[in-house]
């Protein structure tokens, strides 16, 4: 399944697009997916800093005695 989107542009390069015969649909699709693959990495990082602080208020030896009961169950 897709979806159309629209997006505004100047006159000008619309005609530059057209004279290099430039494929719209995939320079928007690589552009956005690569647009979406940065922030999910840009959460992920954020949610990794946040585990990190969380875990940096806890004894460690409660966090090496979690660690060792979640290796026990896989």
């Amino acid at each position: 399944m897709s979806t159309t989107i629209t997006v505004r542009i100047p006159k000008e390069l619309k005609e530059e697009i057209k004279r290099y015969h430039v494929n719209i649909n995939d320079v928007v699709r690589r552009a956005l997916e690569e647009e979406v693959r940065k922030k999910k990495l840009e959460n992920a990082r954020e949610a990794a800093k946040r585990v990190g602080e969380l875990f940096s208020k806890l004894p460690e030896e409660e966090v090496v005695e979690w660690i060792k009961m979640v290796r026990r169950e896989k």
